[in-house]
């Protein structure tokens, strides 16, 4: 893998509107946590290098910043937990306990009018790095219950269990790595989070996917009311030096003059083998490129929420 700086640098955006659905930033209603960032990383194509881009941010936001991170992983193939370094197979709880909470628990009590409730204790397991803390996921989440229409909106479940969450007062950031597929799993985590990076191969169809993504966030800022969702970055992945990967660079450069990070992702060697051992690169080969390329778009993405956010593509 290699890395390469993006001529046309990302501006800071505008600060955006509340939402009306799902989670504002610092919420504490229902008596529940003042929240920080909450970041979904998601595309709808699989092998976009997004839950490397998860592990990666986290891992550098703890160690090289001391921030407190909350990593949560809604894919069913819990490789988030696997390069972090975590057992996810012999986990007792899981995201899937997450969303089984939020329906056991019942109606949210802003909604109902009821005193608020404590809930249960997030299923949050320790990783190796001080600070980083993660909810895992594993093949049981495929068994989400179906939607039940006598009960509330099955796609503000993750939301509306991380309102109650008093212990997510201690995080800086929430990170959630999305399932790369559309779904009820995909829609609760847009529904929860505020900003969205989207990571995008440099191959021909990943255009294509990409349109289908800012289709279905328009969707949830529509039809849910989650008007403050936007996209904080969009980071080119796969970089090689070839005419195609050049020319979809350029036509993400157009469609996003704003998003585009100013750093591209290439193929890192040191990455792959750092996950392998249940370790982050900045642990593993600090003073390889590819450690310096994700160190370099943690801080623009730590930089990005510190002078605001704005257009919503």
């Amino acid at each position: 893998m290699s890395s390469a700086a993006v001529p046309s640098p990302a501006a800071a955006l505008d600060s955006p509107a509340p939402p009306e659905s799902g989670l504002a930033h610092g919420d504490d209603r229902s008596g529940g946590a003042v929240i920080g960032r909450r970041i979904a990383f998601i595309n709808e194509k699989g092998g976009s290098a997004k839950t490397t881009l998860v592990a990666s941010v986290a891992a550098w936001l703890a160690l090289q910043r001391g921030r407190r991170v909350l990593a949560i992983d809604l894919d069913p193939q819990g490789q988030l937990g696997k390069v972090l370094g975590v057992d996810v197979r012999h986990a007792r709880r899981s995201a899937l306990d997450l969303l089984l909470d939020s329906v056991l628990e019942g109606p949210a009590p802003a909604e109902t009018g009821a005193a608020a409730k404590p809930a249960g204790l997030l299923p949050i397991v320790a990783t190796r790095i001080a600070g980083l803390d993660l909810i895992p996921a594993n093949k049981s989440l495929g068994l989400v219950p179906s939607p039940d229409p006598t009960r509330d909106e099955p796609s503000d479940r993750l939301a509306a269990r991380l309102r109650r969450a008093r212990e997510l007062s201690r995080y800086d950031y929430v990170l959630f790595d999305a399932p790369p597929s559309f779904g009820p799993l995909t829609l609760n985590v847009l529904r929860a989070a505020e900003e969205v990076v989207i990571p995008v191969p440099l191959t021909f169809l990943a255009l294509d996917g990409c349109a289908e993504l800012l289709r279905t966030l328009a969707m949830v800022r529509t039809r849910h009311g989650h008007t403050a969702l936007r996209v904080s970055m969009v980071i080119p992945t796969f970089y090689r030096r070839t005419r195609l990967a050049h020319e979809v660079l350029e036509k993400l450069k157009q469609r996003f003059p704003k998003e585009i990070a100013h750093t591209v992702v290439g193929f890192h060697v040191k990455i792959d083998e750092a996950q392998s051992r249940g370790l982050s690169i900045f642990e593993y080969a600090p003073g390889d490129r590819g450690a310096r390329a994700l160190a370099a778009l943690a801080e623009e993405l730590e930089a990005r929420g510190e002078a605001g956010a704005g257009e919503m593509p």
